[in-house]
């Protein structure tokens, strides 16, 4: 049984109008998210929280001890679903589940940003002071930024969600789930500016 602090808090925090992420998030995890939304049931249904017994059958995978090794096999490394599934013998929709529910946690894509090494952030570093210094600020509103990118006229085509819904390949083919590229596709570039004063037109070089 949870204790009766935690109890406590978690009714004045409800009164206090703070939602279910937040109070998880307050509480550093030690009240599961998935516990914390039966407590919030419980206050608006009786104005308490009774945990006198406990309604449905008992966890048989999303038990006390599967959560703890998961929250420290999210701290050692990143945690794959399915392998989790495999190291505590549970099935892949009850570890996310304890990901999701219990642990509040999300999936999120991996972001991809330039590598920048020290060298780079010094000049970027240096051009900004030489800026600073041998500008003053007037001038710096007529700087103009700029930048071009080379587009492939056949287009870009995501073949991990992109889905023709048919009964059968042909069918499937017939309703466009084929398309061709060219080995050397035309391509065009594009041009932008920017500066105090607004967005540049856009221009195109074919």
């Amino acid at each position: 049984m949870k204790s009766e602090v935690l109890q406590k808090l978690v009714i004045l925090k409800h009164q206090n109008g703070d939602n279910l992420t937040k109070v998880f998030h307050d509480l550093n995890g030690i009240v599961s998210l998935a516990t914390i939304k039966r407590w919030y049931k419980m206050i608006n249904e009786t104005g308490s929280i009774n945990l006198s017994y406990s309604s449905g059958r008992p966890r048989t995978a999303r038990t006390e001890t599967a959560i703890k090794k998961t929250k420290q096999k999210l701290k050692q490394n990143k945690v794959s679903t399915r392998k989790l599934a495999l190291d505590l013998e549970i099935s892949h929709t009850s570890a996310y589940r304890i990901l999701r529910d219990d642990l509040g946690c999300r999936p999120y894509k991996h972001v991809v940003e330039p590598a920048l090494t020290e060298e780079h952030k010094e000049k970027r570093k240096k051009f900004a002071n030489w800026i600073r210094t041998n500008f003053r600020k007037q001038e710096t509103l007529k700087i103009l930024f700029s930048d071009e990118k080379m587009f492939d006229i056949d287009g870009v085509y995501n073949t991990q969600k992109d889905r023709i819904w048919a009964v059968s390949r042909d069918e499937a083919n017939e309703k466009g789930a084929i398309h061709q590229k060219k080995k050397f596709p035309q391509k065009v570039m594009v041009w932008l500016g920017v500066c105090s004063k607004g967005v540049s037109p856009l221009v195109i070089f074919e």
